[in-house]
């Protein structure tokens, strides 16, 4: 299936999604509750599972939930706006916004929640199946990181079955990303020196 979508529009729908990707929702709910800030404790990183290394699970979750709805509304807004089509442009843009925010220098976070709210948008189905196999993996392995990767897998999988090639493509290309974001946790879950689930540090 060839892309329709005029140039002006695909770049508009982009603008968007990163616009609204950009939102630094971990490091703003933790200043907003007072806490220190989140890049100088544990992976520096800025999504929820650092935002758990506060010990304040409910900072976390609402960090993971306002990461994914970010993705999500992104997706939708544009296609409401501009097209279907448009919400895959406003996907890849969400993502990179929260990747590389412009508001933090291009530093963000991994994608993991963001990448879940595209799916949600995009093919809820295989975010289903993303959720399962999140869990799944960190329930045997205790690592968040591999649980993500293994779930990013799945997802693209699922999303060429239940979503269209190009949902399927799209997210194939943003869990290269998302693998390439995790390398350090890679390098560490290699060297078996991983940070597990729950504990601090």
């Amino acid at each position: 299936m060839s892309w329709s979508l005029p140039p002006l529009s695909s770049l508009l729908a982009l603008l968007l999604g990163y616009a609204l990707g950009s939102i630094p929702f971990g490091l703003v709910i933790t200043r907003l509750a007072g806490t220190q800030d989140i890049r100088s404790i544990g992976s520096g990183n800025i999504g929820a599972t650092n935002v758990l290394r506060t010990g304040r699970k409910g900072l976390a979750a609402a960090t993971l939930l306002g990461d994914a709805l970010k993705g999500t509304l992104a997706v939708l807004l544009a296609g409401w706006l501009l097209g279907p089509e448009a919400g895959l442009a406003a996907a890849l843009g969400a993502f990179l916004g929260h990747l590389f925010p412009v508001w933090l220098g291009f530093k963000g976070g991994k994608g993991v929640a963001t990448f879940l709210g595209v799916t949600i948008a995009l093919a809820w189905p295989a975010a289903l199946v993303f959720v399962v196999a999140w869990l799944a993996v960190a329930f045997v392995s205790r690592y968040s990181s591999l649980a993500a990767l293994a779930a990013s897998v799945a997802t693209v999988l699922a999303a060429f079955f239940y979503g269209t090639v190009q949902i399927g493509a799209l997210l194939a290309v943003l869990a290269v990303l998302l693998w390439f974001m995790h390398r350090a946790n890679i390098q560490r879950l290699l060297a078996g020196t991983e940070g597990r689930i729950g504990k601090k540090g």
